[in-house]
C-alpha cells in the first residue's frame, strides 16, 4: 500500500448537480456538520474507507464559479487554496454540462489535481445524450468517471480514482485554456513578473495574472502588498488599453467569453443531443435578443411598445368609462336635492374613486404585456442583457428581478430581494427600488399626459418617465455602491428557459389579479381615503362666505341683466363661493401652509393636499385631485378631471411634468415605508432614505417645471 492513509478530497458542482447526494452515498452515516471558519456557511465533512485507506471529503458549498462575490464562492475558493486537498472532484450534472463547464473551467485555471464525476448518468441515459468521455477527459486534461448517486453507479470507481491520483498514479495532464491573443499575451507577461517576487513562490503565478486582468479584489488586494506590484499595475493598464483598442472591451469580459467559447467548442465535439441536428427557434431568438450590440435596443424597444400599447389601446376604453362615470354623476345631481349629500356622492364618491376606476384599463393591459414577457421566457433574458449595465452601478443582474417586479407594487418587490446572497447589494437594490413606477403611479400619468399631450406623445411622455425613474434608481445605487456600501457585487447566474407561447388563460388570469387587487383597493383605502378628503375639504364651513354667497344671489336676481346673463353670473359666484369654502377647509388650510415649499415646482395649495394624501396609496393622488378640482363643476366629476384640469389657469403641461417627476420620485406608500423598515433592520438609514428621497424629488421636478415652461 502506497501513498499516505488519510486523503483528503474537496466536493465542488454547481448547485442541484447532486452533489451532496454523492457525498451521501459515499460517505454514509459517517458525517458531521459544522460551520467553516469565520461565516454561518455550514461545513459537511464525513469520511469512508476504501481499500484500506481513509478518504475524508469535504462537500463545499454548491456555486456556479470562483469569483469571491458570495459567501459560498469565496468559502469553497478560499478551502482549495489555503487547505490544498488531496484531490478536487467537480460533480457535474450529466444532462446540462454547458451551465456545469464553467466551474470546471475556472477549477483548471487553478491547476488542481482535478477529477470529474460526470453525475446523473442515468438521466443522461433516458434522454439519449451521447457523451464522448474520452475525448472530453483531453479537452479538460482529467479523468471523467460517470455516477449516479441515486443508483449508486461508479461509486467504487469514483475512489479508486481518487486513490491513484492522490497516489500520483494517473497523470493529470491539467490543460491550460488558451485565451485570445491580447489576453493570453498579457496573462503571460504578468505570470513573468509575478515569478520574479519571492514572496509568491508557490503560489500559481498564471492564475493570479489571469485574476488580476479579472479585477478580482482579493487578489488585488495580495498582490498590492509586494513591490512587483508598480510593474504589474503598469502591465494591467497596458492589457485594458489593447483589449480596448482591439475589442472595445475589457480584458475581463474577453475572458469570459474566452472561457464560453471553450464550453461551446466542447459542448459541439464531445456531446451530441437528440434530434439536436437544427437550431431550435429558442437559440434563433437568442442570437438577437442576447447580442452583446442589439440585446439592450431590442429591451428598450419590447417595452416602449408594451406602453404604446397601454396607452393607444386603453385610451378609448378610459374615455368610455369617464362618460359612464360622468353621466352617472349628471344623472344622480338632480335626483340628490341635499346639498351635503349630492357633495358626498358627486364630488366624493364619483369624484374620487371614479377618478381611479376610470384608469383600469392602462393597468389591466400594462400587466397583460409584463405577464406575456414573464411567461414567454423573455424577462429571463432581459435581466442577462441588463446585467452588463447593472455591473456599472455596482449591482447585478440578479438585482433586476425585484427592480422589475417594482413595477407592479414594491412592497413584493422589496421582500424579493432576499434573494440576493450580499447584504450591501440587498440595501443598495431597496433604496432603488421605490424609484420603480409602481402600478399606483400609473393613473396619475395616464391622466395628466392624456390631458396635456396627443396620444402618441403621451406615450412616449410615459416611457420617458418610467426611463426617469430606473435612471435615478440606478444612480441612487452607485452612489451608495460606491461610498457607505461599498463591496463586490455577486455575479448573476440563472438559467435561460426555452420560449413559449404563454397561454392566453394565464395571461388574463394574471391580469385580472391585478385588476382585483386594484378595485378592492379602489373599493376600500381609496374610498376611505376620498372620504376623509372630502371632510378635510368641506370642513370647518364658513358662514361668512356662505351669506356673502346670498347676498350675490340677491343682487344678481334682482338685476336687469338678461336671464342667459343671470344664470351664468349665479355659476360663477358659487363657483366662487365653493373656492372660497375650500381654502377655508382644514385641507385648505393645510394645503397653504406647504405652498411656499412647492410654488417653485409649479404646484398651488390644492396638488399639495394631494400630494400629502398620496402618502398612503398613490392611487390617493388622482383621487384627491378629483375631489378637490371637482368643487366648482358640479356634476362633472373626477370622470372629466382632465378636461378640467387643462382649463385650470394654474395648471398648464409644465405643471403636469413636474407633478409626475415629483410622484415618480417622492416618498413611497406608508406600507412600502414599513417594508423596508422591515428589511433594513433600523428606522435611521429608512428616515434618512425618506429625506433623501424628498431632496431628489423636489430638485427633478424644480428642474423639469424650468425647462419645459422654457421650452414651450
Amino acid at each position: 500500500m502506497s501513498g499516505r492513509d488519510d486523503i483528503t478530497v474537496a466536493l465542488t458542482g454547481n448547485p442541484n448537480a447532486g452533489k451532496s447526494s454523492l457525498f451521501n452515498a459515499i460517505t454514509g452515516a459517517h458525517q458531521r456538520v459544522g460551520n467553516f471558519p469565520g461565516v454561518t456557511i455550514e461545513k459537511h465533512e464525513g469520511y469512508t474507507d476504501f481499500q484500506g485507506r481513509r478518504i475524508t471529503l469535504v462537500d463545499l458549498p454548491g456555486t456556479y464559479s470562483l469569483t469571491p462575490y458570495s459567501p459560498e464562492e469565496i468559502v469553497t475558493r478560499r478551502y482549495i487554496i489555503d487547505e490544498k486537498p488531496d484531490v478536487v472532484v467537480n460533480v457535474l450534472e450529466g444532462s446540462n454540462l454547458e451551465r456545469n463547464l464553467l466551474l470546471t473551467v475556472q477549477l483548471m485555471e487553478m491547476e488542481v489535481d482535478l477529477l470529474v464525476a460526470l453525475n446523473m448518468i442515468d438521466e443522461v441515459e433516458e434522454k439519449g445524450i451521447s457523451i464522448d468521455v474520452k475525448q472530453l477527459q483531453k479537452l479538460l486534461g482529467s479523468h471523467i468517471v460517470p455516477t449516479s448517486a441515486r443508483q449508486k453507479r461508479g461509486i467504487d470507481a469514483l475512489l479508486g480514482h481518487i486513490l491513484r491520483i492522490a497516489d500520483g498514479s494517473i497523470e493529470i495532464g491539467k490543460n491550460k485554456l488558451a485565451f485570445s491573443p491580447e489576453v493570453e499575451q498579457a496573462v503571460e507577461k504578468i505570470a513573468a513578473l509575478l515569478s520574479h517576487e519571492r514572496e509568491l513562490d508557490g503560489k500559481n503565478h498564471r492564475w493570479l495574472a489571469i485574476k488580476l486582468l479579472e479585477n478580482d479584489r482579493e487578489v488585488y488586494q495580495d498582490v498590492q502588498k509586494y513591490p512587483v506590484w508598480v510593474k504589474v499595475e503598469l502591465a494591467l493598464q497596458e492589457a485594458i488599453t489593447e483589449c480596448e483598442r482591439m475589442h472595445r472591451t475589457d480584458p475581463e469580459l474577453l475572458i469570459t467569453e474566452d472561457r464560453h467559447a471553450f464550453i461551446r467548442g466542447a459542448m459541439q465535439e464531445c456531446v451530441s443531443l437528440p434530434n439536436a441536428e437544427k437550431a431550435s427557434l429558442t437559440d434563433h431568438i437568442d442570437m438577437v435578443v442576447l447580442n452583446r450590440g442589439l440585446g439592450l435596443p431590442v429591451f428598450f424597444a419590447v417595452v416602449w411598445s408594451i406602453f404604446q400599447m397601454t396607452f393607444t389601446l386603453g385610451a378609448p376604453l378610459t374615455k368610455g368609462l369617464q362618460f359612464l362615470f360622468g353621466l352617472a354623476g349628471r344623472s344622480l345631481a338632480p335626483l340628490l336635492p341635499d346639498p351635503l349629500v349630492r357633495s358626498i356622492i358627486v364630488d366624493g364618491v364619483l369624484a374620487g374613486v371614479g377618478g381611479v376606476v376610470v384608469y383600469l384599463p392602462n393597468i389591466v393591459l400594462l400587466f397583460i404585456g409584463l405577464s406575456f414577457l414573464e411567461a414567454s421566457g423573455y424577462m429571463a433574458r432581459a435581466a442577462f442583457v441588463i446585467d452588463k449595465v447593472m455591473h456599472r452601478f455596482g449591482l447585478h443582474g440578479k438585482s433586476f428581478i425585484p427592480m422589475v417586479t417594482g413595477f407592479g407594487c414594491s412592497i413584493p418587490a422589496i421582500m424579493a430581494t432576499r434573494t440576493l446572497k450580499s447584504r450591501s447589494d440587498r440595501l443598495a437594490t431597496i433604496m432603488a427600488i421605490p424609484f420603480m413606477s409602481c402600478g399606483a403611479k400609473l393613473p396619475l400619468y395616464v391622466l395628466l399626459a392624456g390631458a396635456f399631450f396627443p396620444p402618441a406623445t403621451a406615450a412616449n411622455v410615459m416611457f420617458g418617465i418610467y426611463l426617469l425613474g430606473i435612471g435615478v434608481g440606478l444612480w441612487t445605487a452607485w452612489m451608495l455602491k460606491s461610498t457607505i456600501l461599498k463591496s463586490d457585487s455577486e455575479p448573476f447566474v440563472m438559467e435561460l428557459p426555452p420560449y413559449r407561447w404563454p397561454t392566453i388563460a394565464s395571461v388574463i388570469f394574471q391580469a385580472r389579479m391585478k385588476a382585483v387587487m386594484y378595485l378592492k383597493k379602489a373599493g376600500t383605502l381609496i374610498l376611505a381615503a376620498v372620504m376623509l378628503i372630502w371632510a378635510a375639504s368641506n370642513f370647518p364651513h364658513s358662514r361668512e362666505i356662505d351669506a356673502r354667497l346670498t347676498r350675490d344671489k340677491a343682487r344678481i336676481q334682482t338685476s336687469a341683466a338678461l336671464p342667459e346673463a343671470k344664470a351664468a353670473q349665479l355659476v360663477t359666484a358659487a363657483t366662487r363661493a365653493q373656492a372660497d369654502q375650500l381654502e377655508y377647509s382644514i385641507a385648505g388650510r393645510g394645503g397653504k401652509l406647504l405652498e411656499p415649499l412647492i410654488r417653485p415646482l409649479g404646484f398651488d395649495w390644492r396638488i399639495g393636499i394631494a400630494l400629502v394624501t398620496g402618502l398612503a396609496a398613490k392611487e390617493v393622488v388622482v383621487s384627491t385631485l378629483g375631489t378637490i378640482y371637482s368643487i366648482g363643476h358640479a356634476g362633472q366629476g373626477a370622470a372629466d378631471l382632465s378636461s378640467i384640469l387643462r382649463s385650470d389657469p394654474g395648471f398648464s403641461q409644465a405643471t403636469a411634468l413636474s407633478l409626475m417627476v415629483f410622484v415618480l420620485l417622492y416618498i413611497p406608500c406608508v406600507a412600502s415605508i414599513g417594508v423596508m423598515k422591515k428589511e433594513v433592520g433600523a428606522w435611521k438609514p429608512v428616515l434618512a432614505y425618506t429625506g433623501y428621497v424628498l431632496l431628489v424629488a423636489w430638485v427633478a421636478s424644480f428642474l423639469t417645471y424650468r425647462l419645459a415652461l422654457l421650452m414651450r
